[in-house]
Parts: structure tokens; C-alpha cells; sequence
């Protein structure tokens, strides 16, 4: 008959298979915002040369393509040795699906890069690529995020998703100032999505702060120098406050990109950063837990083959006085007190992951709100027949005119799913 312990050992190695299974997701998505950030810059480039007509940025969105399939090789690299583990990943079938529909889009890109080349796209077409490729890469981080079962990882993971995410947004305005400077003109709409796209941004850096703690977010405030916050605010006035159709300087262009370009960098510093700390975690998790289960296995090995569970020391009353810890190498106890010994163990086994599980919820609930907003605005846009900024924005507005939370406001749309029109909007 098996004993506690056993069962106690067993547990212990399911969970260095999860962290080992967490590792090599982490590190996934490190690898990703890698390839997202070459991307990002390719994307800016792209649009300044299409919004210059060809004229500017050739050779270097020919380099930074390059620099691109290096990075995407190693991304595909770690998706094949995720499907070699398919079967020990908890939330396998959601991060898969994701990882399904990103893939065509990355073969679609030398189709891409192409027609940028000939210039058959407009810079917003190229920008729109882009961003349908970036955002399947965050989904792929976002469902490896979803399935932490450490909190400690998942709390990083859950400030790394956040601001790769905040990073993405920062890379696409910088796509959109690109591509207004260098064609010397911005409308009303323009100028909208760029106030979005800088909400959205404070709006996922926030959360990043929440959850990567004090250090780290220090870390971030000092990344950004104040004269280059200053010299973004002043191309941010000119180009947003200005009224729209007001000629723009194309040789602003350059200026703005190389900024944003610096300020994008700085975050690439930072999300380096994140993805060491969480390697670090990782590895120190899994040796704590490895030396647990070295102790529990030496122990168990030194059991009487009759010793069974200890069953007698099950309603014995706490001691009340600790015993004195034991010194490494020391003969194991035997009779009621080995008992106790093992009981308490599983007992603080026990506790520690309803600990765990309490903290993994409230790191959770960070993602489940994200979730609502989708379903909402998704819903919107299904039955309104509104674009994804629109959707936000109507959430937004009711959000700040009722002095609710955005999360709750979109749960109130849910709730009214089934009040809908049965046909969404064409």
C-alpha cells in the first residue's frame, strides 16, 4: 500500500514537469518578442518608404527584412519543440490554435515584403498586414500567459504580455507618424487613431507597473529621458493638434521615426529584462522544488517496507513546542514522531498550493478582464457594424459618463448579447 508520502512525491514531480513546461514557455515567449520587435521596426519602415513613394528607407527595410527571417526562424524552431511536447502542456489545445493561425501569416510574408517592394500597397494596407501578424504573435503570448500555474511566473508573465502589448500599440503609432510625416499631410481620422493608439498604450502600461513591481517599473520611468519625452510630445503636437489637412514637413519624418525608434528600443531593454527575470524564476522554482523531491524520496527510501501511512499520528494534537529542525544526513525518525513528520509535510504541501491557487486567481483576473473587452467588442462589431476602435471607444465613453470600470461596462454588453439583433450588422 502506498503511503502518504508517495502520493506527496508524486505531486511534487507533476509539479517540476509544469515549471519545466512553464520554462520552455517562457521562453517561447521571449523568443516572440524578439521577432515582434523586428517586425514592429520593419513595419515602420515599410510605411515611410511607401508614404515617400520609395524614396526613403529602402535599403534598410531590405536589411531589417533579414533581420526579421532570423528571428522568425528561431520563434518557428521553439513552436516545433512545443508540438513535440503536445501532450504535457495543460493549456495545449487554446495555445496551439493560436499558434495554427499565426503560422500562414508568417509564410504570407515574402508574398508581403514583395508587393511592399513594387509598391502595390498603400502605407495603411502594409500597416494593417502588420498588425494582423503582430497581434496573432501577442494571442500566441497571451494564451502562454492564460496557462501559468505558478503565480509567481504567471504575475510575469501577465506584465510581460501587458507590455509587449503597450509596446505594440507604441510601434504602430510610431507606424502611423511615419507614414503621416512623410506623405506631408494628416485628416481627422488619423489623427483619432493616433489619440487611441496613445491611450491604449498608457492604458497596458499601467497594468505592466501593477504587476512587475516596484524595480522593474522603475527600471521603466528611467528608460525614457526627459528631453526625448519632450522632443515625441512636440511631433505628437504638431502633427495632432494641428487642424486636420494642414501641410506637414516630410522631413519631420525621419525625426519622428528615429525617436519613437529610440523610445521602441528602450522597451526592447526592458522586455530583455523581463524575459531574464523570468528565466531566473524558472530555474530557482525548479531547483526548490527538485530538492524537495531529493529530501522526500531520501526519506521515503528510508522507510520500514511496512511502515504504511501514518495513519496513527492523523488525529494527534499539533506539538507544543517545534521540533528542532533536523541537520543534513541525520538518521530519519522513526515510529509516531517519522508519523507526524510526514503528515505535516503533506499538510504544508497542502496549504502552500491553496496559497498558490488564491494568488494564481487574482493574477488571473487581470487576463479575464481583458477577455470581457474582447467578447464585447467583438459583439459590437459584430452587431453594430463598427470597427475594433469604435467598439472600444463606445465602451470608453460609457465607461467615464456612468463613472463605472471598462470590465464592467463590457460584462453589462454581454449580458445584453441575447437582446441583440439575431442577424448581425454586414
Amino acid at each position: 500500500m502506498k503511503s502518504g508520502l508517495s502520493f506527496l512525491i508524486a505531486a511534487l514531480r507533476r509539479e517540476i514537469d509544469e515549471l519545466d513546461q512553464l520554462a520552455r514557455t517562457s521562453a517561447l515567449v521571449a523568443t516572440i518578442g524578439r521577432l515582434i520587435h523586428a517586425l514592429q521596426r520593419e513595419r515602420g519602415l515599410s510605411n515611410v518608404f511607401l508614404a515617400s513613394a520609395g524614396q526613403r528607407f529602402a535599403d534598410q527595410r531590405t536589411e531589417q527584412a533579414t533581420a526579421c527571417l532570423h528571428a522568425e526562424e528561431a520563434v518557428r524552431a521553439c513552436f516545433d519543440r512545443l508540438e513535440a511536447d503536445a501532450g504535457s502542456i495543460g493549456n495545449g489545445a487554446r495555445l496551439f490554435s493560436r499558434i495554427a493561425w499565426v503560422l500562414p501569416g508568417l509564410d504570407a510574408l515574402p508574398a508581403l515584403r514583395r508587393r511592399i517592394g513594387a509598391g502595390e500597397l498603400t502605407a495603411a494596407e502594409a500597416t494593417a498586414a502588420f498588425v494582423k501578424l503582430v497581434s496573432g504573435l501577442l494571442a500566441v503570448v497571451f494564451e502562454a500567459a492564460d496557462g501559468a500555474t505558478d503565480p509567481e511566473i504567471s504575475r510575469l508573465l501577465v506584465a510581460m504580455f501587458n507590455f509587449m502589448q503597450g509596446k505594440e500599440f507604441a510601434g504602430q503609432e510610431r507606424a502611423c507618424g511615419a507614414a503621416a510625416f512623410a506623405s506631408g499631410r494628416n485628416d481627422a481620422d488619423r489623427q483619432q487613431q493616433w489619440l487611441h493608439l496613445i491611450e491604449s498604450q498608457e492604458r497596458c502600461f499601467q497594468v505592466f507597473v501593477e504587476f512587475a513591481g516596484d524595480g522593474m517599473a522603475g527600471l521603466w520611468q528611467g528608460s525614457q529621458p526627459a528631453a526625448q519625452r519632450a522632443e515625441q510630445e512636440r511631433l505628437r503636437r504638431i502633427a495632432c493638434a494641428a487642424p486636420a489637412g494642414v501641410a506637414l514637413d516630410p522631413e519631420l519624418s525621419a525625426a519622428w521615426f528615429d525617436c519613437c525608434s529610440r523610445r521602441i528600443d528602450a522597451m526592447q531593454s526592458i522586455e530583455e529584462r523581463l524575459a531574464a527575470d523570468l528565466r531566473l524564476i524558472c530555474e530557482r522554482r525548479i531547483a526548490q522544488a527538485r530538492a524537495e523531491l531529493e529530501a522526500h524520496e531520501a526519506l521515503l527510501s528510508r522507510l520500514p517496507a511496512d511502515a504504511g501511512t501514518p495513519s496513527a499520528a492523523f488525529f494527534d494534537e499539533p506539538p507544543m513546542e517545534e521540533t528542532p529542525p533536523r541537520t543534513a544526513g541525520a538518521a530519519a525518525p522513526f515510529g509516531r514522531q517519522l508519523e507526524r513528520s510526514i503528515l505535516e509535510m503533506v499538510q504544508d504541501q497542502s496549504h502552500r498550493l491553496q496559497a498558490m491557487s488564491e494568488e494564481l486567481d487574482t493574477v488571473r483576473a487581470a487576463l479575464n478582464e481583458r477577455k470581457l473587452v474582447e467578447r464585447a467588442k467583438g459583439l459590437l462589431m459584430a452587431h453594430r457594424g463598427l470597427s475594433e476602435e469604435e467598439a472600444h471607444k463606445m465602451l470608453r465613453r460609457t465607461a467615464m459618463s456612468q463613472g463605472r470600470r471598462l470590465v464592467e461596462v463590457a460584462e453589462s454588453v454581454l449580458a445584453m448579447a441575447e437582446y441583440l439583433p439575431g442577424e448581425p450588422r454586414r
